[in-house]
């Protein structure tokens, strides 16, 4: 069990969706950071003040590296946890050995090499929306899974060169790391499984290596420093391709159910298509594609005032959705307004963490909703907005699907 100061007061609930936004807004109204239950008996503070959260997230007294910062851990001992702590990547490693870990990496997601994935993401796009064509104009379909989900996840495999028999297992271990709702069985066997496939990616590419991003990382290695051992591929690789798609699944989702059930917006969008940067960027500031990821740890104690003190070796989830929706950062912060003077966002974090496949996520957005709208016109949500259904999870922002009529033809 990972040690903790405070005793929890409320218990960080997994329904997602408007249920996630109310528990973060009544979090927000209780205190700077309020001790929470976590699943399987972890507690933690739960950050959800927009400026906590960026004073947080680039305080000296917090770590990312569970390991070193609370010695008596033992890796596995949580399993749900096993996929965000136990690993080796950008995302648990701090100072110099984030710095290397990083230079490695960011050079395959500069943006220029980003740009030149434009024309493969527009042929992915446009296969997608002719086999949607196909579909009948006046039956209900999936748009998350026949589109939202599909875009980013072919990217993402062609990317880092998955071959197509091991595509399958790689985007089910994927679909199923965010949730907060698995028995400990059922985390234990995913952790493994998310590992294997790994594994077999790394063989399959010593073995047969390619222009991909795994062939990559592979043989990437930054002047006087060590190339990638196998626990780092194997957790870089879980970081940047669960990283590389389901953001971007959940920000195309969340743009078509807003503008869908905002028909003034898409007008805006209609009339001056210079302006879908501005839809991309309002969507990741009031429906942030990843709410809370786990976890970042005390080094030291910090006073947040107001009675409330962070004990040295203490998890801290923060929130990132939580800054986007603060009334005390923005205007009417729930209210999707692509005319919004102000729309700064946490989505992809802050400061040295900040993530490096931003520009990736914005580029197929970016080509994959005018697409979507222009192909289909006259399409129109299946069931009211606040009906679609959520994931069940507090770490993503997902839905679970995404009804639809096309009405084309």
């Amino acid at each position: 069990m990972i040690p903790f100061s405070a005793t929890p007061t409320e218990t960080m609930q997994s329904e997602g969706g408007r249920c996630m936004y109310a528990q973060v807004e009544h979090l927000r109204s209780l205190g700077p950071a309020v001790p929470v239950h976590l699943p399987d008996g972890v507690g933690a503070w739960s950050v959800s003040r927009g400026d906590v959260v960026r004073k947080l997230l680039t305080h000296p007294g917090v770590s990312r590296n569970l390991k070193k910062t609370v010695p008596g851990y033992q890796p596995g001992s949580v399993p749900w946890l096993s996929p965000w702590v136990d690993l080796d990547s950008m995302a648990t490693t701090d100072g110099r050995e984030h710095a290397r870990l990083r230079k490695l990496i960011t050079p395959a997601f500069t943006p220029r090499r980003v740009e030149k994935l434009r024309s493969h993401i527009e042929a992915d796009v446009t296969m997608l929306l002719d086999e949607l064509a196909a579909r009948p104009a006046d039956e209900p379909v999936d748009l998350h899974q026949e589109f939202s989900y599909c875009v980013p996840t072919q990217v993402i495999c062609d990317l880092f060169g998955i071959p197509d028999d091991q595509r399958p297992e790689v985007l089910r271990v994927f679909r199923e790391v965010a949730r907060t709702d698995l028995s400990e069985e059922e985390s234990v066997a995913l952790y493994e499984d998310l590992v294997a496939a790994m594994h077999l990616l790394i063989a399959t590419k010593r073995h047969t290596p390619g222009d991909d991003l795994t062939s990559f990382l592979l043989s990437a290695r930054e002047e006087g420093e060590e190339s990638l051992n196998d626990h780092e591929l194997v957790s870089t690789l879980l970081l940047m391709i669960g990283g590389g798609s389901q953001t971007t699944i959940n920000l195309i989702d969340h743009t078509v159910r807003e503008l869908l059930g905002r028909p003034d917006q898409l007008a805006l969008l209609r009339a001056d298509p210079a302006r879908w940067d501005d839809a991309v960027e309002e969507s990741l500031r009031v429906h942030c594609p990843v709410m809370h990821l786990p976890m970042r740890w005390a080094a030291e104690d910090i006073d947040l005032g107001e009675g409330v003190v962070i004990r040295a070796g203490d998890a801290i989830l923060i929130c990132y959705g939580a800054h986007g929706r603060d009334p005390q950062v923005h205007d009417d912060p729930v209210a999707f307004d692509i005319d919004r003077a102000d729309k700064e966002h946490l989505a992809f974090g802050l400061g040295a963490h900040f993530c490096p496949g931003s520009h990736l996520a914005r580029l197929e957005a970016r080509i994959a909703l005018p697409a979507l709208f222009d192909r289909f016109p006259r399409l129109t949500l299946a069931v009211e907005p606040e009906d679609v259904p959520p994931g069940h999870t507090f770490i993503g922002n997902d839905v679970s699907s995404l009804p639809v009529f096309l009405r084309h033809g």
